[in-house]
């Protein structure tokens, strides 16, 4: 689906904590998550902190949107 939606020619980022995998099907820009249950979320964290987390991990999809790449890129997160 990711690699169909780029040809259709409108950039996108695959959030996905099976990086692996989201390679694997072609995506170019992706942004490793946490978990299956909680992909933008620890329940550990306190609500604060999990907002701070939550907002950092959108931010770098978002920086992602925005550099052109050639081949599937793994965007850092920091947490």
């Amino acid at each position: 689906m990711v690699k169909e939606i780029e040809r259709a020619g409108i950039t996108i980022v695959q959030m996905a904590n099976l990086v692996s995998i989201a390679k694997t099907v072609g995506a170019n820009r992706i942004v490793p998550t946490v978990s299956i249950p909680h992909p933008l979320g620890d329940p550990n964290l306190s609500p604060a902190d999990e907002r701070k987390m939550r907002k950092y991990r959108v931010g770098v999809a978002l920086q992602a949107l925005e550099t052109g790449v050639e081949e599937a890129t793994i965007f850092e997160v920091k947490y």
